[in-house]
């Protein structure tokens, strides 16, 4: 680490200095020795020393002891105020240094307030939710400290992988590794802390409606696209492929709206592999690697195996955590079903509790009802005994005052009596007179008061009396309204049943008059059919057989305007330029007789039933479509042909328009149909095949056994070109560093560097037609040998062969049109043709290696990616080339002021005469270019011939 020059932390040996850091933090249980060292470190005066200490303190922070975060965390001023220093000075490794000591920043702070999860961000999902708590608060802050952290990771990368597209440093060379080493740390923070980032989001979407969170999925949709391209570029380097193996994300980020798309999210495993390899050499072998590694063709089956094994234990791996995460979420979601069921039960017994309740008070209310009930009638009949009571003990006692009235009354006519018998003893009398006197007034006395109080009593009585009449006059008038409504309705019963019984007696001869009505109105309408049906029949008939007539005639018109395009395109100059193959000419003219016979078929079947056109329409649109075919490919064929096939070969497509267009005359006509035949057809079509089978070309010089060495050495030369341009690549590159500098070398390396990606992605598509062409002679051979298979399948064979000179001849010229555009004697648009020419070179040799493979291979799918890899580098050969063109274009300005009207005039001219040159030397350029292609398709059509191969070009 105390080296300042730029090379890495050496690959095989800094696991071993790594290792031994880390292990005496968890020996001595923290970072006091590592930070007494560092300390001593000038890290103000080598901005590459801060980068590679901040490298190591990454390292010790994720795999040392636990405590190492606190001894860092006393140090984090002096690392802020390193980051400060170096953001200030205007220096590459500076500015990486000043965003790497604010992400060690970052992530110490993060750690200390969440001690639950280490630094190496290896904590499972039950720390995460435990760490996030049940407050949504703390759960949306921890997510934007997560956003936080995930952005510094980020911008680090990115800078680093801006610094390397930007000083041309590639991932072979020592200064690109020592920017890049840092970065696998990065990757395995970045691929925790994207997990983290969904569980959490997934968490806020379940508390927080959809519009608060809006922020928060823009922002998580920049980091996953972000985080996506890098590790997508991080695994195209040579250098991480030997050191980690980097997951890949899903072509979308999840859908947080959507709750269930949490079951589809899988974790990114980040897969560190072992180094069983010898160490390199000294660390004084500073020499770069080449460009390109083509020494070895075809990727050892050692290595092969070991990627099989690594991916198979990640697999596995990954199926553990998967599976304990399956049975995380069935055990929680067994105790969510089983607290719900508890509440449930609980709900139900509530209301079960309720019911009872409500049940009981309805019942108690009856009761009480009752009750009241009860005692309303015993309260008003104790009333009425009470009363009745009284009235009879006053009776009693009027009863007896009136006897001691009576009574006294016959006492005084006695005493009367006997005053007047014994009247002899007058002072007697008197005295007993006034003695009875004075007893009779005391007696009348009494007798009147207690009158008076009868008379009061019976007054009480009597109004008790009348109450209780006129509650007896209502029963009774309540009563007698109740009798007269039972017997209204008693009547009114009475007459609705007896209505009831006319309604009935009404319906049913109804019913009789209806049944009688319908079976007359029944043998009517049979009648009325029988007369009508007949007619009916002979009309639709009638009416049928114009239809299918008429639809016929439609397609028949259909049919004659079919052919009649078609020979209009033999006389079109576009078509000129189309060509075809004579096999596909035959396999036409195959099908068009065929066709013929199907519409005799057709033709007999009409008219043996009139009525059902069906097979003839059939038919007749196949022929149709076949015969347009077979004149259009007939003509494509006689370009390609000797003098007189062609001749002949058009004249008797010519022929058979017309034949053609005679018989479906006929057939159009009532009054020919019957005699209307297509023999004259069927002897023009087998003109044509005939023509064709004198048109196949003649087999190739190359012996069948030889096919397959041809092709194992035409893919060696291929290969070797490849080597070659990339080694003279190379050197042109040194050259021109040396002779040029500025705007010019700039230039150059641009395109030189673009040309070296594009022979990088023929040099690996060479190699995945490679494996798939052994593959599909390994399952397709069966018992025969390589050879043999090979000249079984002599066209493919001869396809392949085609293909891979082409790939070759196209990296030579590139690199020869790059050299006369680096030593400026050739043009810019030498080198875009070129490479327009490889791309289509590289996409003829994967049509033929797709046309025996397996549509499932996963080879097939490999070449498939790295044809689309060769398109996009050629595409930015184009793009360099094209910016460079325009960088070193001088554009320069006539001076007018010194020329006079006469010069003037004649510089307009030249002007006006320059444009219509080069119109009249685009056209003969473009003439030239098109006989040349026409010629090229010729000489390819008589050695390279496929069966069922047509292809037509447009210019």
């Amino acid at each position: 680490m105390n080296s300042i020059r730029q090379v890495p932390t050496r690959v095989k040996r800094a696991p071993v200095c790594h290792t031994g850091i880390i292990l005496g933090t968890h020996r001595e249980k923290g970072a006091y020795t590592f930070w007494s060292y560092a300390l001593g470190f000038p890290l103000a005066s080598s901005s590459i020393l801060s980068w590679k200490f901040c490298h190591v303190l990454h390292k010790v922070l994720r795999d040392g002891h636990s405590n190492v975060l606190q001894d860092c965390m006393r140090h984090h001023s002096s690392l802020v105020e390193v980051g400060k220093m170096w953001s200030n000075l205007h220096d590459r490794y500076g500015q990486l240094v000043a965003l790497y000591t604010r992400l060690l920043c970052t992530k110490m702070e993060f750690h200390s307030k969440h001690s639950e999860i280490p630094p190496n961000l290896e904590a499972t999902d039950e720390v995460l939710e435990r760490t996030a708590g049940t407050d949504i608060n703390n759960v949306f802050q921890l997510t934007v400290e997560v956003f936080d952290y995930m952005d510094g990771e980020l911008r680090l990368a990115e800078t680093v992988i801006r610094q390397l597209n930007t000083s041309i440093a590639i991932s072979t060379l020592t200064s690109g590794q020592c920017r890049l080493a840092p970065l696998i740390q990065v990757i395995q923070d970045c691929s925790h802390l994207y997990h983290f980032t969904v569980k959490l989001l997934f968490k806020l979407h379940a508390c927080l409606p959809a519009d608060t969170l809006q922020g928060h999925r823009e922002r998580f949709h920049d980091q996953f696209h972000s985080l996506k391209t890098f590790f997508n570029k991080a695994r195209d380097m040579l250098y991480f492929k030997r050191l980690i193996q980097i997951p890949k994300l899903p072509d979308s980020p999840p859908n947080f709206l959507h709750a269930a798309s949490l079951a589809k999210h899988v974790k990114p495993v980040v897969v560190i592999p072992d180094e069983d390899e010898p160490e390199q050499q000294d660390d004084d072998d500073d020499d770069p690697e080449p460009l390109i590694e083509v020494s070895n063709v075809s990727t050892p089956s050692l290595q092969r195996c070991q990627c099989q094994d690594l991916q198979i234990e990640s697999l596995k791996r990954d199926l553990e955590l998967l599976r304990a995460e399956l049975e995380r979420v069935k055990a929680e979601a067994q105790r969510y079903i089983t607290q719900l069921k508890s509440q449930i039960n609980s709900l139900e017994a509530e209301l079960e509790e309720q019911r009872a309740q409500k049940q009981r008070a309805l019942v108690e209310n009856e009761q009480l009802r009752m009750e009241l009930e009860a005692t309303r009638r015993r309260n008003a009949e104790n009333e009425a005994q009470a009363t009745e009571q009284r009235y009879n003990k006053l009776k009693d006692k009027h009863s007896e005052l009136v006897a001691s009235h009576a009574e006294l009354l016959r006492k005084s006519a006695d005493t009367v009596r006997m005053l007047s018998a014994t009247q002899q003893t007058q002072e007697e009398v008197e005295r007993t007179k006034q003695q009875l006197s004075f007893e009779v007034d005391r007696i009348k006395q009494e007798a009147d008061m207690k009158l008076e109080e009868q008379k009061f009593e019976m007054d009480k009585l009597k109004r008790e009396l009348e109450e209780k009449l006129q509650v007896n006059n209502s029963m009774t008038a309540l009563q007698a309204e109740k009798e007269r409504l039972m017997r209204s309705v008693s009547e009114k019963e009475a007459e609705l049943s007896s209505l009831r019984q006319t309604a009935q007696v009404q319906q049913s001869s109804l019913q009789q008059e209806r049944e009688r009505s319908s079976k007359e109105l029944g043998e009517l309408q049979s009648k009325l059919q029988e007369k009508v049906s007949q007619d009916i029949r002979e009309q639709m008939k009638q009416k049928l057989l114009e239809e299918q007539f008429t639809l016929l005639q439609g397609t028949i018109t259909e049919a004659e305007n079919i052919i009649q395009d078609a020979v209009a395109k033999l006389d079109d100059p576009l078509h000129v330029r189309c060509t075809s193959s004579p096999d596909y000419l035959i396999s036409r003219a195959e099908a068009t007789l065929g066709s013929i016979d199907k519409v005799k078929k057709g033709h007999a079947d009409y008219l043996h039933n009139m009525g059902d056109a069906g097979g003839l329409l059939r038919a007749l649109t196949q022929f149709s479509h076949l015969a347009a075919d077979t004149i259009i490919n007939g003509s494509a064929t006689a370009h390609m042909a000797p003098t007189d096939h062609a001749d002949r070969l058009t004249e008797n497509c010519r022929g058979c328009a017309t034949q053609s267009l005679q018989y479906l005359k006929d057939l159009k006509s009532k009054a020919t149909l019957q005699k209307a035949d297509p023999a004259a057809i069927r002897i023009i079509i087998q003109k044509i095949l005939h023509l064709g089978q004198e048109l196949r070309p003649k087999s190739m010089d190359v012996r069948q056994d030889e096919l397959g060495d041809l092709v194992d050495k035409e893919m060696a030369a291929t290969s070797a070109a490849i080597e070659e341009a990339v080694r003279r690549i190379d050197e042109m590159m040194n050259q021109a560093r040396k002779d040029t500098s500025g705007v010019k070398l700039e230039v150059n390396e641009r395109i030189l560097n673009s040309c070296t990606d594009l022979m990088k992605a023929i040099r690996m598509l060479v190699i995945a037609s490679t494996d798939l062409q052994k593959e599909i002679v390994e399952g397709g051979r069966g018992a025969a040998t390589i050879k043999e298979f090979y000249a079984r399948n002599s066209r493919w064979t001869e396809g392949l062969i085609s293909a891979a000179k082409a790939v070759g001849w196209g990296a030579t010229e590139m690199v020869e049109s790059a050299d006369k555009v680096v030593l400026h004697t050739g043009k810019y648009e030498e080198l875009i043709v070129c490479s327009h020419e490889i791309a289509a070179s590289t996409a003829q040799l994967v049509a033929a290696s797709k046309v025996k493979a397996d549509r499932n291979s996963k080879k097939l799918s490999v070449l498939q990616q790295a044809s689309r890899h060769v398109n996009e580098m050629a595409a930015n050969v184009v793009a360099s080339t094209k910016t460079g063109q325009e960088n070193l274009e001088e554009k320069e300005t006539m001076d007018f002021s010194g020329m006079s009207l006469i010069k003037l005039r004649k510089e307009e001219m030249e002007s006006q005469v320059r444009p219509f040159f080069l119109n009249v030397m685009s056209s003969y350029f473009l003439i030239n270019l098109i006989l040349l292609t026409s010629q090229i398709q010729k000489v390819q059509f008589f050695i390279h011939d496929q069966k069922n191969w047509s292809r037509c070009v447009y210019y």
